[in-house]
């Protein structure tokens, strides 16, 4: 009998994974999370780097990382202990105001997004929106399926720059339709956006996974992810209300 290659072995479960993750999200499909076999956190992050792979593979390019779970409230939302992290994409870039038509069952929650410059620290930071679009049903997933899904990044809004002093204190008010859905401040994530890109750098150390000059990091949301109905139209506030970025779901 031939010898088998455990390492073949996991590597053929990370692609098997991932191409079940894909393939719901592309057909639009919601997967169990209680059906599928436990996995650790190494395990999961290497089936999100093959998830990525087949996303890169149709064209798409990465252009940042989000950061998941770095404030208490999304913890105690999702029923996760931890942070996680997950890629970027071109491909995630929404442009347009509106929601792409195409997500599973979506939620958004506010960000504070951080741009990178050459020495790899932060050069300017800007309002933002994140788009999530899990495909574990229900949004009931452990951290580690979770991680291997992306984190469940789906999309990013980037919206006006903000002052990069103060980003902890900057307060932002998330509103649906025009009503008060959430509040909170830059400190919910780590304590200060970029304690949080600081534990990004940390967690990408001595893995493939690089910062670039350029790259885009969502520091965490900071208030819980709200779902939106067909009309819907999201909108965050931060400071004093002169930095607002909006998504509608048409």
């Amino acid at each position: 009998m031939g010898r088998v290659d455990c390492h073949d072995q996991e590597v053929d479960s990370d692609l098997e994974l991932a191409t079940v993750i894909d393939t719901a999200h592309r057909q639009g499909r919601l997967l169990d999370a209680a059906a599928q076999q436990p996995l650790d956190l190494a395990a999961a992050y290497a089936v999100q780097r093959r998830l990525t792979a087949l996303r890169t593979a149709r064209g798409a390019a990465r252009i940042g990382f989000k950061l998941g779970y770095t404030s208490q409230v999304m913890r105690e939302q999702m029923g996760v202990d931890q942070p996680n992290h997950g890629p970027l994409l071109d491909t995630m870039r929404i442009t347009d105001g509106r929601l792409p038509a195409d997500l599973i069952h979506p939620r958004v929650e506010p960000e504070i997004a951080l741009v990178l410059g050459e020495d790899l620290r932060p050069v300017a930071a800007h309002a933002a929106l994140e788009v999530v679009d899990s495909i574990w049903r229900d949004y009931r997933f452990t951290l580690e399926l979770n991680t291997a899904d992306g984190s469940s990044a789906a999309g990013l809004v980037l919206g006006p720059p903000l002052l990069m002093e103060g980003l902890d204190a900057l307060p932002v008010r998330l509103t649906r339709n025009g009503e008060l859905v959430g509040e909170g401040t830059g400190a919910a994530a780590m304590g200060h956006p970029l304690l949080a890109l600081e534990w990004l750098q940390r967690a990408l150390a001595g893995t493939d996974d690089r910062l670039r000059a350029g790259d885009v990091v969502i520091t965490g949301g900071l208030t819980a992810a709200v779902p939106l109905d067909e009309g819907d139209v999201v909108a965050a506030d931060f400071g004093d209300g002169t930095a607002t970025v909006a998504l509608r779901r048409a």
